[in-house]
């Protein structure tokens, strides 16, 4: 739809007259900056009486809250490079310490070996030592029955050489002085 058509051609011709009148291009009127500067300037000074208060505190307020966070963020960076070199050295000491409780084990290991090869060693001696002295009792005990037998079969023989039944006492007399005499030819002939 046309407006033009609507408001018709003759007030379009006045509208075109009142143009041309006034000439083309846009003009300054000083008049009416200086009112609006000046209407500028009193909203200003007033919106300043009403608010500048407020809004200077609030102002402050975040300025205070944003030094603040700042030296919150700075507090936290050296907080956290301060962490950062505590957890390394507690890490270091942990390592260190778990080193030193590694080589006290292998250390207290070792000494814990060399004392039970030690006394396996004393037990194995004394146990060796037994035995000698078991096989010497032995050896003894042997001799002493091997003497009996000797001496029973001395008897048994010399009873059948001589041919006559000799006192108790006697065939032990013999018997013995027999036995003391092959002791003495076998200890010089072969030493124990």
């Amino acid at each position: 739809m046309n407006l033009l058509a609507l408001v018709g051609a003759p007030h379009l011709a006045t509208v075109s007259q009142a143009a041309a009148d006034t000439g083309a291009g846009l003009q300054i009127n000083f008049f009416w900056v200086i009112v609006s500067s000046l209407n500028f300037i009193l909203f200003l000074v007033l919106a300043n009486l009403l608010f500048g208060k407020t809004l200077s505190n609030m102002l402050s307020s975040r300025r205070t809250r944003i030094a603040q966070g700042l030296r919150d963020a700075e507090q936290a960076r050296t907080d956290r490079a301060n962490a950062e070199k505590e957890r390394a050295e507690t890490l270091a000491e942990a390592r260190r310490e778990a080193r030193e409780l590694l080589e006290r084990s292998q250390r207290v290991a070792q000494e814990t070996r060399d004392a039970d090869i030690a006394a396996t060693k004393a037990e194995l001696e004394r146990l060796r030592e037994r035995a000698t002295a078991d096989i010497e009792a032995e050896k003894v005990r042997a001799i002493a029955d091997l003497r009996s037998e000797v001496a029973d079969l001395a008897l048994a023989a010399a009873g059948k050489v001589v041919g006559a039944n000799m006192t108790g006492a006697t065939q032990r007399r013999l018997v013995e002085d027999f036995l003391n005499e092959s002791a003495g030819e076998s200890g010089t002939a072969k030493p124990n």
